[in-house]
C-alpha cells in the first residue's frame, strides 16, 4: 500500500502523523511511504530521518494526496485538504465529527473511507488512540491553567501552591477518566487543593484507593458541581462521550457565581467543549474572557509539546496503521471489532451513530458496510 503523511496545517500544530520508526516498520513490510518535506520538523524529525527509514520525500501536500492510498495525519483534515480526498482513499486521523458539520459533509462528499482515532476502542472499554493525547492534555491542563490564572493574563493572580501563610489555589476537575486523573495528579503535585468530580462511584473509589488521598473526590451531581465551582480558582473540564458532542457542564448563568478571574480549561473542546461559553482557540491566542471568567480552549493542546505527543501517538497508532496497510481497511476492520469502532465514514455514508445523532444525520451499520465491502472478494 502507498501510505502518505502530509504536513499538518492547523494553526500551531507541530505534530506529525508518522514517526520515522513507523515509516521504517511500514517499509519493512513492503509498503511505500511518502512524507511531505518538512512534515516532521516541528516534532524534531528532519527529512533525512525519514529517508533513512525508507520513505520518499514529496514536496507538496497535493503530491501526497494524489499518490497515497492511505493518508495518515494527526488533526482533522482542513478544508483545503478535504478537497484533495478522493473515492476509495483511506483517511486515518483524529476527526471529532460530532461538533463539525462542515467537515462531516466534506468527508461524505469526497467518497473516502475515514477511520477516527478517537473512536477506536480496546478490550477494556478504553480508547487506546485517544488515551496518549488525553494523558498529555491532562498533564498540560494545570500548567496552562496556572498561566491563565496569572494577573497579567487576566486571571485572579493566584499561585497554584500558595506560600506559607497563603492558601493554595482551589482546582476542580470535572471527570475522573484519563484526562481528569492526569490533571488532578499534576495539579496536586503543584500544591493545589484539588477535587475530582465524577458520576461513577467505582471510579471515585478507584481514585481514592490508587492515589491515597492525594486529591479529594466528590460525586458529580449538579448541586455538588454548582457549589464547588463557586469556590474554585480553576475548573478543568475533562468529560468525554466517545464520538459524541461533549455535555455542557457549566452554563453561562453559573459564571456569575464564580470568583472573578477564575480559569476554565476545556480539554473537551475538540468535541464541542463542556462549558456553554467555550469556543475553540489556538496556541497563538489561547485565552478569552466571558463575564469575568477566563477561558482556555485550545483545540490541539498536545501540539504544544509536539515531540512527546508525536512519539506517544505514533506508538499507539502504528499497530493499527500497519494492520490497515497489510490487510486493507475492510479486512482489518472485519478482523478487529475495536478498529471497526473507528470507522466513521465510508463512500458517502456516515457509519458512527453518535455522530449522526449529534448532527441530525442518518447513519448506517458499520458491520453491514464492511460486509458489503468484502462481499465481492468472497464471491
Amino acid at each position: 500500500m502507498k501510505i502518505g503523511c502530509p504536513t499538518e496545517i492547523k494553526p500551531q500544530e507541530f505534530r506529525v502523523g508518522m514517526t520515522p520508526n513507523a515509516a521504517f516498520e511500514a517499509t519493512a513490510r513492503g509498503h511505500e511511504v511518502f512524507i511531505q518535506s518538512g512534515a516532521g520538523l516541528g516534532a524534531g524529525f528532519d527529512n533525512a530521518a525519514y529517508t533513512d527509514a525508507g520513505a520518499t520525500i514529496l514536496e507538496t501536500a497535493e503530491e501526497i494526496f494524489a499518490t497515497a492510498d492511505m493518508i495518515v495525519k494527526v488533526k482533522e483534515p482542513q478544508a483545503v485538504e478535504r478537497k484533495m480526498l478522493r473515492k476509495d482513499q483511506l483517511l486515518f486521523t483524529y476527526l471529532h465529527l460530532a461538533p463539525d458539520p462542515e467537515q462531516t459533509k466534506d468527508l461524505l462528499d469526497s467518497g473516502c473511507t475515514a477511520i477516527a482515532y478517537e473512536t477506536v476502542t480496546d478490550r477494556n472499554g478504553g480508547l487506546p488512540l485517544l488515551a496518549p493525547m488525553s494523558e498529555v492534555a491532562g498533564k498540560l491542563a494545570p500548567q496552562v491553567g496556572s498561566w491563565t490564572l496569572q494577573k497579567a493574563n487576566g486571571g485572579r493572580g493566584v499561585l497554584m501552591g500558595g506560600v506559607p501563610g497563603v492558601g493554595p489555589a482551589k482546582v476542580v476537575v470535572i471527570g475522573g477518566g484519563v484526562v481528569g486523573t492526569h490533571a488532578a495528579r499534576v495539579a496536586s503535585g503543584m500544591g493545589a487543593d484539588v477535587t475530582v468530580l465524577d458520576m461513577s462511584l467505582p471510579r471515585l473509589r478507584y481514585l481514592d484507593d490508587a492515589f491515597r488521598g492525594e486529591f479529594k473526590t466528590s460525586y458529580a451531581s449538579k448541586g455538588n458541581t454548582a457549589e464547588l465551582i463557586k469556590e474554585a480558582d480553576m475548573v478543568i473540564g475533562a468529560v468525554l462521550v466517545p464520538g459524541a458532542a461533549a455535555p455542557k457542564l457549566i452554563s453561562r448563568e453559573q459564571l456569575a457565581t464564580m470568583k472573578p478571574g477564575a480559569a476554565l480549561v476545556d480539554v473537551a473542546i475538540d468535541q464541542g467543549g463542556c462549558f456553554e461559553t467555550s469556543k475553540a482557540t489556538t496556541h497563538a491566542d489561547p485565552v478569552y474572557e466571558v463575564d469575568g471568567i477566563m477561558h482556555y480552549c485550545v483545540a490541539n493542546m498536545p501540539g504544544a509539546v509536539a515531540r512527546t505527543s508525536t512519539i506517544a501517538l505514533g506508538n499507539a497508532t502504528m499497530p493499527f496503521m500497519l494492520a490497515l496497510a497489510d490487510k486493507g481497511w475492510a479486512q482489518a476492520c472485519a478482523d478487529d471489532a475495536h478498529l471497526l469502532n473507528g470507522l466513521n465514514v465510508h463512500a458517502g455514508q456516515l457509519t458512527y451513530a453518535a455522530v449522526g445523532e449529534a448532527l441530525g444525520l442518518p447513519s448506517v451499520d458499520a458491520n453491514a458496510v464492511v460486509a458489503a465491502a468484502l462481499a465481492p472478494r468472497a464471491a
